[in-house]
């Protein structure tokens, strides 16, 4: 059986992003056979309006810029550690209710999953403001990518929506599942446009 290749994007600000980052990083813990590419995608810069400064002219405007770069770095030069970096600053955010765009909030989290945190810090001062524009700009001209989280597979990309969690010590089983079939859609049904439900259940 090959392995299973895509790309997904992130912000951190985003819930649905780190339902999906849950599953997938749950599902390579548990040795899936997945060859994943893990993209920023600044939400701020999409919604900068037409004649606005950029998040890349000025990313002290926007909430979330400094973790997505942070993310990066640690992507980069730290991969072994970036599943629990990538669980923390999600969950920093989401279950904390911590503030992304203070340096002391990435700084105790970066720490508190064993990064040298200063280093990384000062490897976002030192650039990678230009790594996260490049890969964001990259696939909005190559997929049309809007948002986050955006599969992509190919030449398809779509953005979906999970509404469970998988946290860690969640069964595994359940995240390939649905991993495995979010790419298969994308890969093998790109007829499908649109399926949404007309209310959650509750």
């Amino acid at each position: 059986m090959t392995s299973v290749t895509f790309a997904i994007t992130w912000d951190y600000r985003c819930p649905f992003a780190r339902n999906a980052h849950e599953h997938v990083l749950t599902g390579l813990a548990a040795g899936a056979d997945w060859n994943v590419t893990f993209l920023p995608f600044s939400l701020g810069q999409a919604h900068v309006e037409e004649g606005q400064p950029t998040v890349w002219e000025k990313p002290e405007q926007d909430s979330g810029i400094l973790a997505l770069q942070a993310g990066v770095v640690v992507r980069d030069e730290y991969p072994d550690l970036f599943p629990s970096a990538h669980r923390a600053l999600f969950a920093a955010r989401h279950d904390e209710g911590r503030h992304l765009e203070d340096r002391a909030v990435i700084q105790e989290t970066l720490a508190g999953v064993g990064l040298p945190a200063d280093e990384v810090l000062a490897r976002v001062d030192d650039g990678a403001l230009d790594k996260v524009r490049a890969e964001h700009e990259q696939y909005v001209a190559s997929h049309t990518v809007w948002g986050v989280p955006t599969w992509i597979a190919g030449d398809q990309a779509v953005f979906v929506r999970l509404m469970n969690r998988a946290p860690l010590g969640a069964d595994p089983a359940g995240s390939i599942r649905a991993v495995e079939r979010i790419v298969d859609l994308v890969t093998g049904w790109p007829e499908l446009n649109e399926f949404k439900h007309t209310s959650i259940p509750r």
